[in-house]
């Protein structure tokens, strides 16, 4: 024993070592134990999971029930029916499409089991046919944990089944946009792989449901295409953002480039850049949010991201040929490659909404906004009725919301 142990403690080691002694000569006296009987399952046996006999009884009588939280998840992509007032749609990033047919008190999923749709970046209703719905697969809000999807999809039974349309390789799609006459003729905007490049990206055109596609603005195999907007009263006219964007595991690269703002006036045939006009933003842009006003469709509004806080809400009132900015609060451009979405009230041009960590409303053509509260933060798309304003959809990181007053309240 070391002679450095205090006094007092000496007794007490001297004490366990005899004990610890004894009970090993006690265990070697002992008759040996037979070896324990194998498990019928051992861990992670295939059999646990293949075996109906092989699960106690006891817990087969067990059964799960949901306690919660009652939350959707995040949805970027919502959509109403335009002649049902309870009937709604929502896209989850990891979780198909959901509809509700009571003004969202329940939902219920359309997707799973029935397709291989599970990310959703866009879901858009024919305006002359409720029945037509368009799925565009692979969330259009980047984070870095996103999920990436298998195409475009389309159901003609209100989702009772799909149909698979083809471009499985844009993975990311932002935006389906319909035309209010033709539920055969549609856009579509894809961003493209998301963690490099590829050529299947920009925007796409289909007259024919979806049979067949054409790839009618393409810019390089870095820059997609964010969002789209359609005039309602003349479908040949269409607005795309066009977004460079690239993540890698550990940065992210967005913006400048060729991102900028583009416009057709023959339906997709040939493309104009705004990104130079006058009034826009000087030097590279970033992430575009663009919506036309349904209620004067030369009133069209822009979300636009630029160096040194040159961005800001920008209006046209010529129908993209000039612009100003009319709002340039940095509280619309938090995070921007997450959020940037505008939504133009189709009865008044001169209420717009801005989505971003919350759903802000300007009433004064975007020269101010309010705040207006939704259940969960993070807001990412908002669907109004073009023929009610106050009926309304927004989809957020705890998934899809409705209400029937503009926004003084909400579904849960």
């Amino acid at each position: 024993m070391s002679p450095r142990l205090p006094t007092l403690i000496r007794p007490c080691v001297v004490a366990l070592l005899s004990l610890a002694a004894s009970a090993a000569a006690a265990q070697k006296s002992r008759a040996p134990v037979a070896a324990a009987s194998p498990a019928v399952n051992p861990p992670y046996s295939a059999a646990l999971y293949s075996d109906p006999n092989a699960t106690s009884a006891k817990f087969k009588a067990l059964r799960w029930r949901n306690v919660g939280p009652m939350r959707g998840g995040r949805a970027v992509a919502v959509s109403g029916d335009p002649t049902k007032p309870f009937v709604f749609y929502f896209g989850s990033v990891n979780g198909g499409v959901w509809k509700t047919a009571n003004g969202g008190q329940t939902w219920s999923n359309l997707t799973d089991g029935k397709s291989d749709i599970s990310s959703v970046g866009a879901v858009t209703v024919a305006p002359t046919d409720p029945n037509v719905i368009y799925g565009g697969t692979g969330e259009s809000q980047l984070r870095e944990d996103l999920t990436y999807g298998t195409g475009m999809y389309r159901s003609t039974d209100g989702g009772a089944t799909w149909q698979h349309l083809g471009l499985s390789d844009a993975q990311q799609i932002t935006d389906v946009v319909v035309d209010p006459r033709d539920p055969d003729r549609v856009f579509v905007s894809a961003i493209g792989h998301a963690f490099g490049p590829n050529a299947d990206r920009g925007v796409f055109r289909t007259s024919d449901g979806g049979k067949s596609w054409k790839k009618v603005l393409f810019i390089d195999d870095s820059t997609g295409a964010q969002d789209l907007s359609m005039d309602p009263s003349n479908p040949r006219i269409v607005y795309a953002a066009m977004y460079k964007f690239q993540r890698t595991p550990w940065s992210l690269n967005a913006g400048f480039g060729r991102s900028g703002l583009w416009k057709t006036t023959d339906g997709g045939d040939t493309w104009k850049e705004l990104s130079f006009n006058e009034g826009m933003p000087k030097g590279p842009l970033g992430k575009i949010g663009v919506d036309v006003s349904p209620a004067n469709p030369r009133r069209v509004y822009a979300s636009i991201e630029a160096p040194d806080s040159s961005g800001g809400i920008f209006r046209s009132d010529d129908a993209g040929d000039t612009w100003q900015r009319v709002n340039s609060d940095q509280t619309f451009h938090v995070r921007l490659w997450y959020y940037s979405a505008v939504t133009a009230d189709p009865l008044d041009e001169n209420t717009v909404y801005v989505m971003n960590l919350s759903v802000h409303r300007s009433i004064d053509g975007g020269k101010t906004f309010t705040r207006v509260r939704v259940p969960h933060g993070d807001t990412h798309i908002l669907w109004i009725d073009p023929k009610n304003s106050k009926r309304m959809i927004n989809g957020n990181d705890g998934g899809g919301t409705v209400s029937y007053d503009a926004g003084q309240t909400w579904s849960s």
